[in-house]
């Protein structure tokens, strides 16, 4: 937080420090964990179900902390620390002082399927033009985008953070924190429906972000999502999609092998043939995605389809293996039924028999069995010819598919019955919420 000091952050809060001294000194980036603290870091003590955050106060100042946020100050410590009565809402409140003096455009990111990879599409290609900061992983809620904002510098020319909530409100402080020019909007999904509801619940709580840009913004949004297409605001809008009715669409969409998709996409008489190398139809939204961003930032067509080329899967979203075996799918780091549909839809793209290996798909509220079933019957109808599924609701996913699926009580049994099933060349998606571990089946997968 180059220039920003302890007394702003005490000011932003409304916090005392321990030792006023110190007041003046500059802060650096936030920091929840201190074996990964640097000299000059602000370390925030937040109390967790396993560890508190207030018995490391001494090992971040050893590390070189320039102060730390806490509730209270640890007996006999001397070193500057801020005390608030609730550091989340401090820490939310010093990140949205601190963005306060940034000039810097900011993209802000959210949806409920294909956040990071329009995130990693998005700075692909701003980087083209501009020196940008982007969201590191998954750090997109109410501790990560202030901890993202921290990390801003004065030679960065633009940030790409993502914005990821799971119940109402939540979007609105997020919003606050990041204050983006340009808003893009993937999918209005089934995802956090415990908390929101239904559709309609996800939907508002999103746009809770619109009356945060400001009205000489610029709106991107999935164009073929039917909650995103009738979006209303002051700003300027862009959808995007496969549509021919989208103001940006991609055309000639063609899979070149598992690693490489091609396509045209298509904006006001102007056509950029562009590279997505990776495999996947999501990925072709994050390509649009990425170039509305590129044009609402004045990018040339070579400079756009120069960072589509650049992007790079993160971790287990999609990425393709050839094993020697069979060619392996794996989409294991989350699921929602949107997620699981479209990820189907790619595998179909690719040649041999077609194996869905199936996960419980979790948060996804009381109509979750409905919705298992739902995905079940999709796979079937769409002509995937194996479905195997494990966990208490992977048995839903096996009725709605029908003949052609088979349950398994425990992800274990699953992975031991894996040698008797798949066979080589077949095309297998693997897919899950994250907390069923479905990335040990993927390995597992892997071994045959």
């Amino acid at each position: 937080m180059k220039g920003f000091t302890i007394s702003q952050a005490a000011a932003a809060c409304q916090g005392r420090i321990s030792r006023p001294d110190y007041a003046d000194r500059e802060l650096g980036r936030v920091v929840i964990d201190s074996r990964r603290v640097q000299p000059g870091d602000l370390f925030v003590a937040f109390r967790g179900e396993k560890a508190d955050g207030h018995d490391y106060i001494p090992t971040a100042f050893d590390k070189g902390a320039a102060c730390c946020l806490a509730e209270r100050v640890p007996e006999g410590e001397t070193r500057p620390v801020l005390l608030a009565e609730d550091v989340q809402k401090a820490l939310e409140r010093i990140a949205a002082a601190y963005r306060e003096t940034l000039t810097l455009p900011v993209v802000g990111i959210t949806g409920s399927v294909g956040k990071t990879s329009a995130k990693e599409m998005i700075a692909a290609v701003l980087a083209r033009r501009f020196s940008v900061l982007k969201t590191e992983g998954n750090l997109n809620n109410q501790i990560g985008v202030p901890m993202t904002v921290s990390r801003i510098e004065p030679e960065h020319e633009a940030a790409v953070v993502e914005l990821g909530i799971s119940g109402f409100g939540e979007m609105t402080e997020l919003a606050r924190i990041a204050r983006p020019c340009v808003a893009v909007f993937t999918v209005i999904g089934h995802a956090h429906l415990e908390m929101l509801g239904d559709l309609d619940g996800v939907f508002r709580a999103k746009t809770e972000l619109l009356p945060f840009l400001p009205e000489d913004g610029v709106v991107i949004v999935n164009g073929d999502d039917p909650y995103l297409r009738a979006i209303r605001c002051p700003q300027r809008v862009i959808r995007v999609g496969l549509g021919t009715e989208n103001d940006l669409r991609a055309e000639d969409v063609r899979a070149v092998g598992e690693e490489r998709t091609d396509c045209t996409l298509v904006y006001e008489g102007r056509r950029i043939p562009v590279t997505i190398p990776a495999f996947g139809r999501h990925l072709v939204y994050a390509a649009l995605e990425g170039a509305a961003v590129g044009l609402a930032f004045g990018l040339t067509d070579e400079q756009i389809a120069a960072g589509i080329a650049d992007f790079r899967v993160v971790g287990r979203r999609g990425a393709v293996t050839e094993t020697g075996f069979v060619t392996l799918v794996d989409d294991s780091y989350n699921a929602n039924p949107d997620s699981v549909k479209c990820a189907i839809d790619s595998l179909l793209q690719l040649p041999g028999r077609h194996v869905a290996i199936l996960g419980d798909m979790l948060e996804i509220g009381e109509n979750a069995s409905a919705l298992h079933r739902e995905v079940g019957r999709y796979a079937r109808e769409k002509g995937v010819e194996l479905l195997l599924a494990a966990g208490e609701l992977g048995a839903c996913f096996a009725e709605g598919a029908g003949d052609i699926a088979r349950h398994y009580p425990t992800r274990d049994a699953l992975i031991d019955a894996l040698p008797t099933l798949l066979q080589k060349g077949d095309a297998v998606l693997v897919k899950a919420s994250l907390r069923m571990g479905f990335s040990e089946v993927a390995e597992a997968v892997k071994k045959l």
